[in-house]
């Protein structure tokens, strides 16, 4: 079976301490992939730092707060996040996230 990947930012605190607990509490199936260790071109790795970005075996990818609830999925405590995709409350959380991975990215990355 092809292993999901887990796309994040390598540069981000936040981002490092969630990665961290998830690398300790997730099964084999999930592979973490640090932006900054890529070799692509820089409008690509500029997309991939602005947000998480979760692929699939089918190559399918889910962006900002989907790709953390399917990275979460991959540990006991998947269902805990479901929540945030209900209907009615999707819209708020990915407001809020979308929010904060702005402001994070302009703050790390002020040239880019």
């Amino acid at each position: 079976m092809d292993k999901k990947k887990l796309f994040y930012d390598g540069a981000c605190p936040l981002c490092n301490a969630e990665v961290s607990q998830l690398k300790k509490h997730a099964d084999d199936n999930l592979e973490f992939i640090n932006v900054h260790d890529m070799c692509v071109a820089e409008s690509q790795i500029k997309a991939l730092l602005r947000e998480l970005h979760y692929e699939n075996a089918n190559g399918d990818v889910l962006k900002g707060l989907d790709a953390n609830v399917a990275a979460w999925q991959h540990t006991r405590w998947g269902i805990l996040w479901e929540w945030l995709r209900w209907p009615v409350i999707k819209p708020v959380a990915d407001s809020i996230y979308n929010a904060w991975a702005d402001r994070r990215f302009k703050r790390l990355y002020p040239d880019r």
